[in-house]
């Protein structure tokens, strides 16, 4: 054991006229100080000794989002890099309801945006069971609001037979839709047979991009360039698209790079799971924490929803509902809803892929509030309830089919409790509206621009 020799300087001790200094020679154990705790502990290292073996040993670093403007580190289509042009030009295109310039119904002209399904107010999602692009009327406090006009047939507006996903990290798939259709690459190769109605995926983009081409013409949407000169774009198109021949330069697929482009970095970068992953420890509660033991942990959550985005690129059946043509929901008739409703299966014509959807982003979830590819349910818990209980609401899926989590998963209330509180609360980025522009060229309102969007969005 090693000798500590402490100097004690005693002023006076003995007396006020006394200046001696006594020097004690006295062995001290080191052992007997008490030492800091180095690094984390207790639940923080608990969830960190997870997620390195969920990685792979990689560790937290393996779940870090990079920041937007990061674009090296942000995943990209190699033949779409993003640049900061198409970034600017993208954000004002996604969200420039001047971009609505083919509507069935004359009166919607310029009243709609791609954003008008996928906005910051609603976690870059509707804000509804069903988005509503033309014939869309309202938008409430973040979508909640919006609904059909009465003077239109539905018939003839803008909806989909299924839920509207988020865009926020889209960049970590390489495919797109609930079904996965978009995408010339990765995922996708070995179903070319299947790609007749989509040749864009012949090109080799991902699904990204293939989705911003294909999203132009089935939302009815038109830019070219009497788009670009009418609404001031043609200098950012200049500026995004130097090297394209200016005969090609103001044209869908260059809008829709610009869009991708944008829409990959969108990114929940700011939310407190990813302030904990950097060494933030108090960016989340103890029953946060609590809940991300249980995520990566009983409940079983990581198996699909993993890495930075927490989403695979994988396919799932968990047997949840679909739209029914209940009041807050509607089939159009010429949509092939069979097909829809097989989800990947619908899209490959493999029969072990029926039923089976895409697993989705769990990010800002309660911004939107409406779940499952069919928006059967309202609740984070109620999601995670179903899935422990193991009864699917739609009987039609094999259940060879169904994924082996479904059912298989053992929680208790206060474990459920926590692994809401997780989802809801900690994967929440409070500061979306980073990615929504002050304005756009046109001066319109937006995401929506009908009057009575006007109306709830405050805009003169």
């Amino acid at each position: 054991m090693k000798k500590i020799y402490l100097l004690i300087v005693i002023l006076g001790l003995f007396s006020c006229e006394n200046d001696d200094y006594i020097l004690l020679d006295k062995e001290i154990d080191q052992t007997s100080f008490s030492k800091a705790p180095s690094g984390p502990t207790g639940l923080d290292k608990q969830v960190l000794d997870q997620l390195e073996i969920i990685s792979g040993g990689i560790g937290a670093a393996y779940f870090i989002l990079p920041e937007s403007n990061q674009y090296n580190s942000i995943p990209q289509d190699p033949l779409n890099p993003i640049t900061p042009e198409k970034v600017a030009l993208g954000k004002l295109l996604f969200h420039e309801t001047a971009t609505g310039g083919n509507p069935t119904t004359g009166s919607n002209l310029f009243t709609y945006s791609c954003a008008s399904c996928h906005h910051a107010a609603a976690g870059f999602s509707s804000g509804l069971r069903q988005g509503i692009g033309e014939a869309g009327i309202g938008f409430g406090a973040n979508g909640e609001g919006r609904t059909f006009d009465p003077n239109i047939a539905v018939s003839d507006s803008d909806i989909q037979p299924i839920k509207s996903p988020t865009v926020l990290n889209v960049a970590y798939q390489d495919i797109m839709l609930w079904n996965g259709q978009f995408g010339g690459s990765g995922t996708n190769l070995g179903t070319e047979a299947n790609w007749t109605n989509i040749p864009e995926n012949f090109i080799g983009f991902e699904g990204v991009e293939v989705q911003a081409i294909k999203g132009q013409g089935v939302h009815r949407l038109l830019i070219d360039d009497n788009f670009a000169s009418t609404f001031g774009y043609q200098q950012m198109f200049d500026d995004a698209f130097p090297d394209s021949p200016v005969n090609e330069r103001y044209t869908t697929t260059n809008a829709a790079l610009a869009i991708a482009a944008y829409e990959r970095t969108v990114l929940p970068n700011q939310s407190p799971w990813q302030e904990w992953l950097k060494g933030n420890y108090a960016a989340l509660s103890n029953d946060e924490k609590k809940g991300a033991k249980a995520f990566f942990g009983d409940g079983k959550c990581y198996q699909c929803h993993t890495g930075p985005a927490l989403n695979d690129k994988n396919f799932y059946a968990f047997g949840m509902g679909d739209f029914d043509n209940t009041s807050d929901a509607f089939v159009l008739a010429n949509v092939n809803f069979e097909d829809v409703k097989k989800g990947r299966g619908g899209f490959t014509k493999v029969t072990s892929d029926n039923y089976k959807f895409k697993t989705p982003t769990l990010y800002n979830l309660t911004d939107n509030g409406i779940y499952g590819h069919g928006g059967t349910f309202t609740s984070i818990k109620e999601v995670i309830e179903y899935k422990i209980d193991g009864v699917p609401q739609n009987n039609e899926v094999p259940t060879a089919n169904l994924a082996e989590q479904f059912g298989d998963i053992k929680l208790n209330k206060t474990e459920i409790d926590n692994l809401v509180s997780f989802i809801g609360n900690s994967l929440k980025d409070p500061n979306l509206s980073r990615y929504v522009p002050q304005s756009i060229n046109s001066g319109n309102c937006f995401p929506n621009n009908d009057i009575a969007s006007k109306i709830d969005l405050g805009c003169d």
